[in-house]
Formats: C-alpha cells, sequence, structure tokens
C-alpha cells in the first residue's frame, strides 16, 4: 500500500469511498507520522489519538453503508485557535492555562458534521499575532523546509504556521488556519501549501478565539488547491450565532476549480512593485502572468493609490481591537491565574505573567490609539484609510478586472531567530506587506505555490477576489499549480 499520508485529501477521500483502505488505517499513518515529526517540527501542541481513531472508526461503520458526508473519514489538524470541546484551547498562550471549552466552534463543528477526523491542535503564534509561529508559549514551529546544503532551521511563517508545517510535512490531510493580515497566505506560501482566506463573513467566528474581530477569517490550508476548496466548502456557510457571518448559499467550490481563465482579466497593481523587491519575487510574478495569459486571460495594469497606507493603518486597527478583545483574560473566570494582595494586584500579575511580549507590545499600542486624545488622530484616522484601500479595490473590480495577481511574501522563509526580525518589529511586520490590504478591504485571497527561489525554498503568489467570488480565485490558482508543475514536497529531515 502506498503511504497513505502522502496521498491528497482528494485522493484520501476517493480511496476511502472506494474501500481501498479505512479511516482507521488512514488516522492511525497520521498518528504514527506526528509521533515520529511532531519532536522535531512542534507542529501539534496536542495531539488527540484516542479521540482521533473513535471518529475514525464511527467514519468506518457510515462509509461500510455507503454513507457518510462530504469528509468522512479524513483526518485534519485544527489550530488552537478554534474552540473544540473537551479538548486544549489556549491561543497558544499561557494566559488560558488549561483551558478547555464546553462548547466547540461553528467551524469545526461544520467539519465534524460532515464527517472529519480531528487529529488534534496545532501549534500558532500566540493569539495569532505573528509572522513567523516565533511568539507561541510551546515554543517555535519549524518549517518542513531547509535551503539546499543547510541544516539551518526556517520560520513556517505565522500566525498559523503549525498549520502550514503541518500539512507540508503529511502529518494531516489539510488544516485549518486563520487569517487576520496574512495568517494563511503568508505561511502557506513560506511552506509551499494552498491557503485561502475567504471573503470576510463566509466562514463563521463563532467559538474562534478573537485577535481583530473585524479583520480575523477563518480558511484551510491544504496541499492542493482542489483540497482547500473541498475543505472551505465544509468550512463555509451562515451562522446566526456571529453577527457579521452572511447569510448567502456556500457554492460547491470544487466544482470551479477546473473552470479556467478563459476571458478575464486579471490586474497587477503596480503600487506592489515595491524597491528593493527581490529579482526572483519580480521574475516569479511575471511568470505567474504569462501563465495566465496563455489560457486565455488578459492582463492590466491597475492602481491601488492607498496601498502604502495599508501596513501602518492595520497596525493601528488590528493592536485597538486586540487590546478590546483580550480584556477579558483577567485571571478571574479561566485560564491562568496569579495570586496577589487584592483584585487589580492579581489582574496585573496575571497578565503580566500570561501573555507574551509580542502580545503585550500590541495591547500597549492599541490602548495607546483608543485613548482619550489619540482616538480620532489614530483610530479614527485608520479607519477613513481603510475605506479608501476597499474603494481602491472597488474601482479596479467596477472597471472589469475579474482578480488581481501579486506576490504572497516580500521573499521565501528566513532563519529562526533572524536577528534582523528580532531586534525591528516593522521589519517582521512588513513580510505582511502584500497581504494586508485583502483584510483591511475584506476581500478574499489565495496564496498558491507557483516556483522556488535559488536555495529551493517554496514561493508563492497571491491572487484578490471580488467579495464572495472565491470560486474564481481557485479556477485562477489552479491554473497557476498546473502551470508550475512542480513537486513542492519537502525533503524530510526529521
Amino acid at each position: 500500500m502506498t503511504d497513505l499520508t502522502k496521498l491528497s485529501l482528494a485522493a484520501a477521500r476517493k480511496g476511502l469511498v472506494d474501500k481501498s483502505f479505512t479511516s482507521s488505517e488512514l488516522t492511525g499513518a497520521y498518528l504514527g507520522a506526528i509521533d515520529k515529526a511532531n519532536p522535531s517540527l512542534n507542529a501539534y501542541v496536542a495531539v488527540t489519538g484516542e479521540q482521533a481513531l473513535e471518529m475514525a472508526k464511527a467514519s468506518d461503520e457510515k462509509l461500510a453503508k455507503g454513507q457518510g458526508g462530504t469528509l468522512e473519514g479524513i483526518p485534519l489538524g485544527i489550530k488552537d485557535l478554534f474552540a473544540t470541546k473537551g479538548v486544549h484551547t489556549q491561543a497558544a498562550s499561557h494566559i488560558l492555562d488549561g483551558f478547555k471549552p464546553e462548547y466547540e466552534s461553528t467551524v469545526t463543528a461544520n467539519l465534524w458534521r460532515d464527517g472529519a477526523v480531528m487529529l488534534g491542535k496545532l501549534n500558532m503564534d500566540e493569539f495569532a499575532m505573528g509572522s513567523s509561529n516565533e511568539t507561541s508559549y510551546y515554543g517555535n514551529v519549524i518549517n518542513p523546509f531547509r535551503a539546499e546544503g543547510s541544516n539551518a532551521n526556517l520560520v513556517p511563517g505565522g500566525s498559523s504556521g503549525g498549520s502550514a508545517a503541518a500539512v507540508a510535512a503529511w502529518l494531516c490531510a489539510g488544516a485549518t488556519a486563520t487569517d487576520t493580515g496574512g495568517s494563511i497566505r503568508q505561511p502557506a506560501a513560506f511552506t509551499g501549501t494552498v491557503g485561502i482566506k475567504p471573503t470576510y463573513g463566509r466562514c463563521s467566528r463563532w467559538g474562534t478565539v478573537a485577535f481583530a474581530s473585524s479583520l480575523d477569517q477563518a480558511g484551510p490550508i491544504a496541499r492542493s488547491v482542489e483540497d482547500a476548496a473541498l475543505m472551505m466548502t465544509s468550512m463555509s456557510g451562515f451562522d446566526a450565532k456571529d453577527s457579521t457571518s452572511v447569510d448567502m448559499a456556500v457554492p460547491d467550490f470544487a466544482a470551479a476549480v477546473e473552470r479556467g481563465v478563459k476571458g478575464l482579466t486579471i490586474g497587477v497593481p503596480r503600487e506592489y512593485r515595491l524597491e528593493g523587491m527581490p529579482a526572483e519575487i519580480e521574475k516569479l510574478w511575471q511568470q505567474g502572468l504569462d501563465w495566465l495569459k496563455a489560457e486565455g486571460a488578459t492582463v492590466k495594469d491597475i492602481s491601488l493609490p492607498h496601498t502604502k497606507y495599508a501596513l501602518p493603518a492595520y497596525y493601528i486597527v488590528a493592536p485597538a481591537e486586540a487590546s478590546s478583545n483580550l480584556a477579558r483574560y483577567d485571571g478571574v473566570k479561566y485560564g491562568l491565574r496569579v495570586t496577589g494582595k487584592d483584585i487589580t494586584d492579581m489582574y496585573e500579575l496575571t497578565r503580566a505573567a500570561g501573555f507574551g511580549r509580542e502580545v503585550k507590545r500590541r495591547i500597549m499600542i492599541g490602548t495607546y490609539v483608543l485613548s482619550a486624545g489619540y482616538f480620532d488622530a489614530y483610530y479614527v484616522k485608520a479607519q477613513q484609510v481603510r475605506t479608501l484601500i476597499k474603494k481602491d479595490f472597488e474601482d479596479a473590480f467596477h472597471a472589469g478586472v475579474d482578480a488581481i495577481l501579486t506576490p504572497a511574501t516580500p521573499s521565501a522563509a528566513f532563519g529562526i531567530g533572524d536577528e534582523a526580525m528580532a531586534n525591528d518589529p516593522v521589519k517582521m511586520y512588513l513580510n505582511d506587506i502584500f497581504t494586508v490590504t485583502v483584510n483591511m478591504a475584506g476581500l478574499p485571497g489565495i496564496a498558491v505555490p507557483a516556483g522556488k527561489d535559488g536555495q529551493g525554498l517554496p514561493l508563492g503568489l497571491q491572487l484578490i477576489g471580488k467579495p464572495f467570488d472565491e470560486e474564481t480565485l481557485f479556477a485562477t490558482a489552479r491554473v497557476i499549480e498546473r502551470s508550475a508543475d512542480m513537486d513542492f514536497s519537502p525533503k524530510p529531515w526529521w
């Protein structure tokens, strides 16, 4: 039998339906792979082996009767931001020490409804704040890729670094992730995987630990465009418990994957041509445009004039919302409690011990921009800029553009403990330069692996779509995936 963990999600699904193997066998293969690899990669913070095998057994019984949902028996990894009933849910933070919710997030409930199997909870940047997965209380996730001829560990990107690393290293068939400013697309680009941030409101945020409520959106990371489409169909849908959830029918995203790009107009924003951009990123971008043109698309230069303000505006809006959302972690109701001489002292000691450095930095920035005297100058101004960024995209789409192609990241994965990044938070924040505009405008964006740098590390391209037009993104990303025709598997060293 072939190594079951190397099958795509779509191929595993077909194998289960054809009874070539059972979900118990598939799940067992993944649990074995996790046992072997996780000590080196640190992708999982909790492995739910017994629960996974029970879920797999239930799936096998359904499949034996010719029944089952669209993901019946498929083993998935779940980012530690999603509440999973009775299972470790800590947003990779010390302040949620020991927390096991009594409820299930809507996204994971949708996956279990469709028959998926939970392998465990995946590591991430603490409270989803980070671009390298170095802020987790549980330590760094290690990228399964290494530069050719090097043994140096690389970051998998963040905040969904555990999700991306687990998918790339064959430790799950697919994984849930979240994206507030690029946290699905950047790690996908760093690990040769496919990651889509759906339109804001497409997936419910209920039961997902909040970072910045007007920006957060759940989505899948998978090994192929088709796999991501299959997962997203299950994850999406209206939820009355989430006031920002949009009441729209969920398309069969997988049905759109092979639709092609003939007749589409692809926008190329001139503002994304950054000074000092590596030549290999520029070359890959042009290659992507050539592939789309060869398949019948038209390429059009466009302007998104307010792009240069996106990153500063994002780093006002996101910390402001984080400062408000994270006020609930005070040591009173759940999680870590550090005893103090009175309740104020307990709050201060608990938050000082419970939050990591990056989370504290963002809470302080957020509290500052929301404070009296600065609210109008910073927060209100950033929201006005956000409206202008959204209008830039609307103007481009009204002018006949169907999707926009950009690089996903300004470089390939960098080293863990990179001094330039560690000593300058702004340099780390610049990793999100191509991705934050999408969250600010609430649009869908997909990262698809398209090439490798001079050291053999994966590079991704990003496609940005119209609101609720993820189908066009899947179709266009598939053309890039097919045209690239490369093996984006890491060489196992673990």
